[in-house]
């Protein structure tokens, strides 16, 4: 038995996890000394108790084995194992890493051109609305948008890349043989279709249950530069999302709401204690900005407008302009657009929130390089 067999068999065999993983293999050395141990040395490792033991010992190895790996071949899912190389660096950060990360589909390369979008289940019509606008917004600007499928805010970002056919991944909170929400399962196969991936940390057949969500959030929380919170109850999985991200190190934004909505009492407290107040997605790249290396998100912003045609008309002529003459002042601008100051004013401001365009102190305008 090679390494990242033994993950996935561990990964199997409930209450095990990465940290009694390495402990047995300190004491252990090899994946078929953790196999042939019996019950009373297993017991002497740190960590594993009299219950933990008798399911190491219990377990059909070859037999459970082969059916999962049968299973995961069959639905066209790679198992990513901890002792794999391609295994997500942001994970190995983590202080319980996830055994095995289960994909369907493609996972982003860059975790800083990732971004969560979370929220409540019972989500109101303004807090779909604002769900659906930033996921839009941040599909068309380049990231990947990671949320936890769940129904509710999950549902309408992951549904709002999916239309603007940008990349999004749902995590789950249950293998993805038990895909959960039911209704769901069409939208997962739409977001693989357009270049993202359904994944989750649990064996192909592992049930939903209430336990899993906050060990799904830390993955999403992980996994991304930065996470978005639209609506949260003080208690909810959101929040649990947002303290994870911030215990990371990670940025943590939130849209403010209704003083009377209990959904919006979470992004609230977030907001107080520091989160980022957003009323839309400029609003977070321009956060985001100074922690980028320079002009990388804006080139990529510029791809992704030009090779879809996402930029407004407006925006692209005045962009090509700058792009084609170096820079410009607003009279020149004028003279080569024939359009009036003022809207030429506000087009300039919509290219320099999407970081594509600044004025330099003598009131020149340019492409940021």
């Amino acid at each position: 038995m090679i390494e990242r067999e033994l993950c996935i068999a561990l990964n199997m065999i409930p209450g095990v996890g990465a940290t009694r993983y390495q402990a047995l293999l300190d004491a252990f050395y090899t994946p078929d000394g953790i196999r042939q141990a019996d019950r009373s040395d297993l017991m002497s490792v740190d960590g594993i108790g009299k219950v933990i033991a008798e399911r190491i010992v219990d377990f059909d190895w070859d037999a459970e084995l082969t059916r999962e790996l049968n299973f995961a071949y069959r639905g066209d899912v790679q198992i990513i194992t901890l002792a794999d190389e391609e295994y997500p660096a942001d994970l190995r950060e983590l202080f319980d890493p996830p055994l095995c990360l289960y994909v369907r589909g493609e996972l982003p390369e860059n975790s800083d051109k990732s971004i969560a979008i979370v929220g409540s289940r019972r989500i109101s019509s303004y807090g779909e609305k604002i769900t659906r606008m930033l996921a839009e917004d941040a599909a068309c600007s380049g990231f990947t948008v990671f949320s936890g499928m769940a129904l509710g805010a999950d549902t309408a970002a992951h549904l709002s890349v999916v239309e603007s056919q940008g990349r999004t991944v749902g995590v789950l909170g249950s293998g993805l043989g038990q895909m959960y929400p039911k209704e769901n399962i069409p939208l997962a196969r739409e977001i693989i279709r357009f270049g993202g991936a359904v994944i989750s940390e649990f064996p192909l057949n592992y049930p939903v249950n209430k336990y899993n969500f906050p060990r799904r959030n830390r993955i999403v929380a992980a996994m991304c530069r930065a996470t978005i919170v639209v609506e949260a109850g003080l208690e909810s999985g959101a929040m649990i999302t947002a303290r994870l991200a911030t215990d990371m190190g990670r940025e943590v934004f939130a849209v403010p709401g209704r003083v009377d909505n209990v959904q919006a009492h979470g992004c609230h407290k977030l907001i107080k204690e520091g989160a980022g107040l957003i009323e839309n997605f400029d609003d977070v790249l321009i956060s985001l900005k100074s922690g980028m290396r320079p002009g990388e998100f804006a080139k990529s912003i510029v791809e992704e407008a030009e090779m879809s045609g996402r930029l407004a008309p407006d925006c692209l002529l005045v962009y090509n302009i700058l792009k084609e003459h170096g820079e410009c002042d607003l009279e020149r601008l004028q003279e080569l657009t024939n359009m009036s100051s003022g809207m030429l004013l506000s087009i300039l401001m919509k290219l320099e929130l999407k970081l594509l365009v600044e004025r330099d102190p003598e009131h020149f305008y340019h492409l940021i390089s």
